[in-house]
């Protein structure tokens, strides 16, 4: 059977580990930190706020929640009754909500700068995958060659078809098929974020799957995250203290298909090929939109290439990960 493991438990929150205070002194009046835990897009996810009072940092939360419902009935690729998935069945989408076309327009832009290695059309080959490994007694060698050339035939950012004015999507070729996992979880991860700032909030860490921090806490302290392991998810192989950032963690470990490890939901558009398991980059950047995506990208993408992705879509910095350590480090 596939082994599913999410990319979100790679990140760590090391402050938390090491013993973050629940009660901190904030304007004379002790803050608490109240925290929810749950799931987004199938993935782990969480909110830590800081209040004295924690009924209203709980209603803050609930109106949180309600946002992430929403966009998940827009993003999830689990939902069938979700737009994107409308869109797969259907091959196109009119009145397409605006939170899809944002994200579209992200994750085609991305396509762009990286020349396609980051593809947004990918789903066709995650499809192939996902039904040859779950199988009866599966090919550990994997799909056909025939098959992965089929798949592949359907995999083109160029053959998406956007119409802003009339908020339609549609696809150029019958059976393609789109996914923004790649990105989605860092787009709700800022709307959450949006929600619990309208409430009155302005120091938090919210992870929808990606991880953003606003300000610091509330001891003046910035945030420090961990990045783990590929091999060892218990190890932290490098932290980073952070204020008013979002990090963004790709790795071929996310979700295994095989018994053996051999294939990895990441996949090479040019050749149909999967990611390396234990290989991960982190990409910082100010936003989870910016972030998310661009990490999947950074991954796969050509080392000569690396600093000018990084530059065009946003990021501060790639830091690349093996279960030796952290392996380069490119900034913007």
């Amino acid at each position: 059977m596939p082994i599913a493991v999410s990319r979100r438990r790679f990140i760590t929150f090391v402050a938390a580990a090491a013993g973050l205070p629940l009660l901190l002194k904030a304007g004379g009046a002790q803050a608490r930190l109240v925290r929810w835990d749950g799931t987004a897009l199938g993935g782990p996810a969480s909110i830590q706020l800081y209040h004295h009072n924690e009924s209203v940092a709980q209603q803050a939360i609930a109106a949180a929640l309600v946002e992430l419902r929403r966009l998940e009935g827009i993003f999830s690729v689990y939902r069938a009754d979700s737009a994107i998935s409308r869109l797969n069945r259907q091959g196109k989408l009119d009145q397409a909500p605006a939170d899809l076309l944002t994200m579209l327009q992200r994750a085609l832009f991305l396509a762009k700068i990286s020349d396609g290695v980051y593809d947004p059309t990918v789903q066709p080959l995650w499809n192939l995958y996902y039904s040859h490994f779950n199988a009866a007694n599966p090919d550990p060698a994997g799909p056909s060659a025939q098959a992965r050339d089929a798949a592949l035939a359907l995999v083109d950012w160029r053959s998406v078809e956007v119409d802003h004015a009339s908020q339609r999507i549609a696809f150029a070729r019958p059976g393609m098929g789109l996914t923004l996992n790649a990105g989605a979880q860092g787009y709700i991860t800022d709307r959450v974020a949006d929600q619990l700032r309208a409430h009155g909030f302005d120091r938090m860490l919210v992870d929808m799957g990606e991880p953003r921090v606003l300000s610091t806490k509330p001891d003046g302290s910035a945030w420090r995250i961990g990045i783990a392991n590929p091999a060892d998810r218990n190890e932290t192989v490098t932290s980073l203290d952070v204020v008013d950032k979002c990090i963004a963690t790709s790795g071929g470990y996310g979700t295994i298909l095989d018994e053996a490890g051999r294939f990895t939901h990441i996949f090479d558009t040019r050749t149909g090929a999967t990611a390396p398991a234990m290989s991960s980059v982190s990409v910082v950047a100010d936003t989870g939109m910016a972030a998310d995506g661009l990490s999947a990208t950074m991954l796969m993408a050509p080392v000569d290439k690396r600093q000018a992705i990084l530059q065009a879509g946003g990021g501060e910095q790639a830091i690349f990960v093996t279960p030796q350590g952290v392996v380069a480090t490119v900034k913007a």
